[in-house]
């Protein structure tokens, strides 16, 4: 049975021509921005030791764009709900290009969270734009085949991103800097390409407020416990005045944000959207595969150069089977999706793969044989795949066109926050788990030390003695196994929100008003 085709009886509709001409330009953007992040993640070992980081600076480098990228997602989709969804892909393009700009030129670790946080805006603008783009030109039914474009761009970059960034670290006359330049001519062509093949309607709405006091509750509360997170059992105890202060004083953000947000005329993440039944649980699975996607990337490329002494090229080798099976998934669950028409059997399997997958890791050490850990990251990647962009799919299909921007950018939120609690929390276990298993190293070794002894960082193999090179090896090579066992745990999460989900079909029409669709089950707040 063949994928349908696009239907002309609606108002505006593109043929397929059209919609890929338009959808040359949206994938050549996303790719640059999800390059950008595997480029780094393969790259940051390199870069934290030559800018001489600790553990805690290499995690806040990813956490920090994760969490400008989180804050500005739901004021992006806004936005796209009030104006032109063209002129915002633009404008978030040009911010990523000025921050990756100044993270090449960044001279100390503390320049370059600052530097990574402004270009995380932009990142966060293209990953919700693309997606709002393509849900204004698409059915939901037609969808699944052109997910799998989406998909397939997405495992491209996640594939070559880790290879290039070892390759630019790897050669000597480029250095770490072409991580962050690389990807501006791209940018650029992308900014080109948009102008001259997307066209979309502009919906005009009068009086129409951002709520940017709700975005900023949320941005603040979340960052605080991040902040919390990043420094507890290490610079002060879990029961201590901080971790009051910190939790309490985070906690009293988040409620004031639902508070403000639920009285809102025009709120950043709309609490009745939000309390639809698919819309609820979509959050809770998109939480789990949000720290799927960024944690493993992140401390994969980590295990193998600091746990294994791999260089950054044979680490990004090393990283294909999950990148294959993100994009091999996506694929062919797309596809299967747009000819059936139901969501929900594939999301459920994405969700166990993906448990499966963590399970596997979890055993990890600096031993651990290389095929083992292949067919589990390509599990993992599998997992991803089946899940992460059917998710938002979901969702899509339960609201209005004039709501599209909303309900993507909020999935798109909770998946990103997933990723930031995801990647500092595991980045802080790591750490201390680090620490305390060297310590116990030096302890045997007769050196009453936790530190490298010398004021290199630790991550600076480079310029440490063999032997403390291998101590160190030993320390990031078997604690890596035991956070993606915390990750397995809350995957679990995900499969239960999966089973959950109501079956529905598929509509055949971009807007939900002439869809011949009952309306979304709304959870009782009773």
């Amino acid at each position: 049975m063949s994928a349908p085709t696009p239907t002309r009886s609606e108002p505006g509709a593109m043929s397929h021509r059209e919609i890929m001409e338009a959808l040359s330009g949206l994938l050549l953007v996303l790719f640059v921005a999800m390059s950008s992040s595997t480029i780094v993640s393969t790259a940051l070992p390199t870069i934290i030791g030559d800018l001489n980081g600790t553990q805690t600076q290499y995690t806040w480098v990813v956490t920090a764009t994760l969490l400008t990228a989180t804050a500005s997602t739901p004021i992006w989709g806004k936005l796209a709900d009030l104006y032109s969804k063209k002129l915002l892909v633009q404008l978030s393009i040009v911010v990523y290009v000025l921050g990756s700009i100044v993270a090449g030129l960044t001279q100390n670790t503390e320049q370059l969270i600052a530097a990574r946080a402004f270009q995380g805006l932009g990142m966060g603008g293209v990953q919700a734009l693309v997606q709002i783009a393509i849900a204004a030109m698409i059915p939901p039914r037609e969808r699944g085949r052109y997910n799998g474009y989406l998909g397939g761009v997405m495992g491209l970059a996640t594939v070559a991103g880790p290879l290039l960034g070892g390759v630019i670290v790897d050669t000597g006359w480029l250095g770490w800097r072409w991580c962050f330049f690389i990807g501006i001519p791209i940018a650029v062509l992308a900014l080109i390409v948009l102008q001259k093949t997307l066209h979309l309607p502009v919906l005009r709405r009068e009086n129409v407020k951002i709520d940017y006091l709700g975005a900023t509750l949320i941005a603040a509360g979340v960052s605080v416990i991040l902040v919390w997170v990043s420094f507890v059992d290490s610079s002060f105890a879990w029961l201590s005045w901080q971790t009051f202060a910190m939790v309490g004083a985070g906690l009293v953000l988040i409620a004031l944000a639902t508070f403000v947000e639920s009285r809102a005329a025009e709120p950043v993440v709309p609490l009745p959207i939000v309390r639809q039944r698919t819309t609820a649980l979509a959050i809770l699975g998109s939480l789990a595969v949000g720290m799927a996607m960024f944690g493993g990337a992140v401390f994969l490329g980590q295990y193998f150069q600091i746990g294994r002494g791999y260089s950054p090229t044979e680490a990004g080798l090393l990283t294909i089977p999950m990148m294959f099976g993100l994009a091999f998934a996506s694929t062919v669950a797309g596809r299967l999706i747009t000819r059936s028409g139901n969501i929900k059997p594939y999301v459920v399997a994405g969700t166990i793969i993906l448990v499966a997958g963590f399970g596997g890791l979890s055993v990890l050490d600096h031993d651990t044989p290389l095929w083992y850990i292949g067919i589990a990251m390509f599990l993992v990647g599998a997992g991803v795949g089946m899940s992460m962009q059917n998710l938002v799919l979901a969702v899509q299909n339960t609201v209005a066109l004039k709501d599209i921007g909303a309900g993507s950018s909020t999935v798109a939120f909770f998946r990103s926050l997933g990723g930031t609690i995801g990647v500092s929390v595991l980045g802080a276990v790591l750490a201390r788990r680090v620490a305390d298993s060297m310590a116990d190293q030096l302890a045997a070794m007769g050196v009453h030390s936790s530190g490298t002894g010398s004021g290199v960082s630790a991550l600076n193999l480079g310029s440490l003695p063999p032997a403390i090179q291998h101590v160190v090896r030993v320390a990031y090579g078997d604690a890596t196994g035991h956070i993606f066992l915390i990750s397995m745990l809350i995957a679990v999460v995900g499969v239960i929100a999966a089973v959950a989900m109501k079956p529905t079909k598929l509509r055949s029409t971009v807007d939900l008003a002439t869809a011949k669709s009952e309306k979304p089950e709304l959870i009782s707040t009773k």
